[in-house]
């Protein structure tokens, strides 16, 4: 029984989080690898984009709810994400359009599309701290748990109890439906296919009657999806606060850059990295291994390796660690 409790306790705090908050993790580092791989720089306002994308989809949750429109158990912010993807890929079109086509044109250096996507993320983090504040906002509503520590003791007799919030599973499933949709769209799609093809060679790509302007649109649209969801479903499982999201910058990017820039799959698999990584060194097992060990052996410290307030910095560590020692990432993607 105690074994079996250990498993509880630690499925509570770092199995069941750390899959969901992976889960948002790579949706977020597949915008990122997307844009790196066609658009060829890295945009630092992503997770501003994330922010833009999650505020539109709470404002037009709340004017659902005060409609009396709802999905019963479900979030009404599912209802209400569609139309934050739709305001936030006319922003991020919008923005290529004024911004980033011009340095296209004019064939600047990566390095320029950088600086300007700074500009841009101070830009949007205005907007979105203009419009909705700097506070927390919730906006989840319908059945709390899947299943509550309660119910679950109940029905197992264990002293522990698995909590298994609604928002931990639908970010699991719809991150895992977006992710399936993405994959069957580059790779099954004619669009799609254009689209790695002109990731991997821009001028063959040209050469074979592929439209860059076309490519860059459908980007920026995907990008768009994928930011607000992920924006969404963390904003779901934690709560809503703009300058959050601009601290997400960092773990989004270690997950691209650890997977492997450029790689989808390896952003997927870096997300997950990331995200096991903050939430295991961060989390103090004492009473995993209390359950684990006899009574005369119980641990006194809290055999937890770094507080939550670094758990940014388990991010920034691992990121150091892959660019000095293996730069193109797990997955062999493209070097930084």
């Amino acid at each position: 029984m105690d074994f079996l409790n250990a498993i509880v306790v630690l499925m509570n705090f770092v199995i069941i989080p750390a899959t969901a908050y992976g889960a948002q993790l790579a949706l977020g580092a597949l915008g990122v690898t997307l844009i790196y791989g066609i658009l060829r720089f890295s945009n630092f306002a992503h997770g501003d984009t994330m922010a833009f994308g999650a505020m539109v989809t709470i404002l037009f949750t709340w004017a659902f709810q005060a409609a009396g429109v709802s999905l019963g158990p479900l979030p009404t912010a599912l209802l209400a994400l569609p139309l934050g993807i739709v305001v936030t890929g006319a922003l991020l079109v919008g923005t290529d359009r004024l911004v980033y086509r011009f340095y296209r044109q004019q064939k600047a250096k990566p390095v320029i599309f950088v600086i300007a996507s700074l500009g841009v993320m101070f830009i949007m983090n205005g907007i979105v701290r203009f419009i909705i504040g700097v506070d927390d906002q919730r906006f989840a509503d319908g059945e709390r748990f899947i299943i509550s520590a309660r119910t679950f003791r109940d029905l197992t007799g264990l002293d522990e109890g698995l909590a298994f919030r609604t928002t931990q599973g639908l970010t699991i499933v719809v991150a895992l439906i977006a992710v399936v949709l993405l994959f069957w769209f580059l790779g099954r799609t004619r669009t799609g296919k254009s689209m790695r093809a002109f990731s991997d060679n821009e001028d063959l790509a040209l050469l074979s009657g592929i439209n860059p302007e076309r490519v860059v649109l459908i980007t920026w649209l995907i990008v768009a999806a994928l930011a607000t969801t992920a924006g969404v479903l963390y904003g779901l499982d934690k709560s809503f606060k703009p300058f959050t999201y601009f601290q997400l910058l960092l773990p989004i990017f270690a997950a691209a850059i650890v997977g492997g820039l450029g790689n989808p799959i390896g952003a997927i698999l870096g997300g997950f990295v990331i995200a096991f990584s903050e939430v295991g060194i961060t989390y103090a097992f004492r009473r995993v291994v209390g359950y684990l060990l006899p009574e005369d052996m119980q641990p006194e410290g809290l055999l937890q390796l770094l507080s939550t307030d670094y758990k940014f910095a388990v991010s920034f560590g691992i990121l150091l660690l892959v660019l000095l020692f293996k730069p193109t990432g797990i997955m062999k993607g493209k070097s930084v």
